[in-house]
């Protein structure tokens, strides 16, 4: 099966500099994708899943898949996409895991407590990465590739598969209920 070919928008530049940078065998490739953006996925997976092991194996797996499904990229500048997407894939799937299990250990879904109290700024980036814990799981997705990732809301909309009309009413809503949740924890 061959991954389609598509030019995600603003991305020419990007698709030049990896063609000229980037070795064109699959070990050497994979390698030097796994070099150049193996933090930023792991920070970006652990955002999406809040949990280190679960995220580094999201990442481990998605390097793994690419390293498999190397002749399916026609592309190499496609590589770096593929391998994103494959995290993306890979943290819905372990929090579906995740949530299914909690059902049947406790019969029912379980709420996850948020910490208080703290008052400095790595307490303010907890408190929000506990709130967008509390999301829907393809608001949470837009919120990080926007704001922690740094994608614009085209390019989210390529990554994720919809329109950016959706991709604006994620974030949206996302914002909405982050709010609503601040100030009520205040």
């Amino acid at each position: 099966m061959r991954l389609p070919l598509r030019v995600p928008p603003d991305s020419v530049t990007e698709s030049e500099v990896v063609r000229n940078v980037l070795p064109r065998d699959r070990t050497s490739m994979v390698t030097a994708l796994f070099e150049a953006h193996y933090a930023s996925l792991l920070r970006m997976a652990r955002l999406l899943v809040d949990d280190r092991e679960t995220a580094e194996d999201v990442v481990m797996d998605a390097f793994t898949s690419l390293y498999r499904r190397w002749t399916a990229v026609r592309d190499p500048a496609e590589a770096f996409r593929y391998v994103r997407s494959c995290v993306l894939n890979g943290a819905r799937s372990q929090l579906r895991r995740r949530r299914t299990r909690r059902r049947h250990e406790i019969g029912g879904p379980q709420q996850e407590a948020t910490r208080d109290g703290l008052e400095t700024n790595e307490a303010d980036r907890s408190t929000v990465t506990q709130l967008l814990k509390t999301l829907p799981y393809r608001q949470r997705q837009v919120l990080v590739l926007r704001y922690f990732v740094d994608m614009t809301e085209a390019q989210i909309a390529y990554e994720l598969g919809v329109s950016p009309g959706s991709v604006k009413t994620h974030a949206s809503r996302g914002f909405a209920a982050l709010a609503r949740a601040l100030e009520g924890s205040q």
